[in-house]
């Protein structure tokens, strides 16, 4: 499925997890139509799960893999462990998804359409589990002017919230800010949450500027750096990892997409 269609589809289903439907207009036209985007969403979610159980079955490869490599002593443990850990975070997003279908799948409440509206904002929250942490992504959101749902799904995808991780290229933190990019914005402590937060924040900000607020390209660039955006044309660069990033933050993104 190329982007534009899922662009199309994910747009309509935008903010509709945990929502209560306005239901005092023409219950049969009304009903229906919140048949059908429910249907919708839950369609999106699932084609979401699929993309993570893919990713659990490629890491499992790989651990398995890692863990011949391992016992023969030619890999380090801190690399086998670190394969462990981001098997383990790719199975955590697999059972994330897994809640929100179910949470879509719960038979939706009738209200009355002038409270439906503050209702629907107050349900469609997101949260890192840590409301420290749910501050900062709004505060650094708002101060340059980056959709703070955006900096959510990204943070979760690169660290998945875990404040002290070090990937085994060298990303650090909540944000995964290698070192020279760390320096390019201030960051004197990667591990800072504060800290992470703006860095993280201000790159995606400079990012979208330089793509021309491409989400698709912002986050290309994220993860494998401008430079290689550039050097493929202002593309997607062809890298299978850069790649899978990009479609797992968009599938989510446009999921449930929410201006804080």
């Amino acid at each position: 499925m190329g982007f534009s269609n899922i662009f199309a589809r994910f747009q309509k289903a935008a903010l509709l997890l945990g929502f209560v439907v306005i239901g005092l207009f023409s219950a049969g036209p009304a009903n229906a139509q919140e048949t059908v985007t429910k249907t919708e969403l839950k369609t999106n979610l699932s084609d979401l799960s699929t993309l993570y159980k893919t990713e659990v079955e490629r890491l499992e490869k790989r651990q398995q893999q890692s863990k011949e490599l391992y016992d023969d002593g030619l890999i380090s443990r801190v690399e086998f462990e670190n394969g462990e850990k981001a098997l383990a975070d790719a199975r955590a997003k697999v059972e994330q998804v897994t809640k929100e279908i179910a949470a879509a799948s719960q038979p939706t409440t009738v209200i009355a359409p002038d409270i439906a509206l503050g209702i629907a904002a107050a349900e469609a929250v997101w949260s890192t589990g840590n409301s420290k942490i749910d501050n900062l992504i709004r505060y650094y959101g708002k101060q340059y002017g980056i959709d703070p749902y955006l900096i959510y799904c990204t943070m979760s995808q690169e660290s998945s919230f875990n404040s002290g991780a070090t990937s085994p290229k060298g990303a650090m933190g909540l944000m995964q800010l290698m070192p020279g990019t760390a320096a390019r914005y201030g960051v004197t402590n990667p591990y800072d949450v504060a800290q992470s937060i703006r860095g993280g924040t201000r790159y995606l900000k400079d990012l979208l500027e330089m793509f021309n607020g491409r989400v698709d390209l912002a986050l290309a660039g994220y993860n494998a750096g401008e430079g290689a955006v550039m050097k493929y044309g202002r593309t997607i660069p062809p890298y299978n990892e850069t790649r899978n990033y990009v479609r797992l933050i968009l599938k989510r993104y446009n999921t449930r997409k929410q201006t804080s």
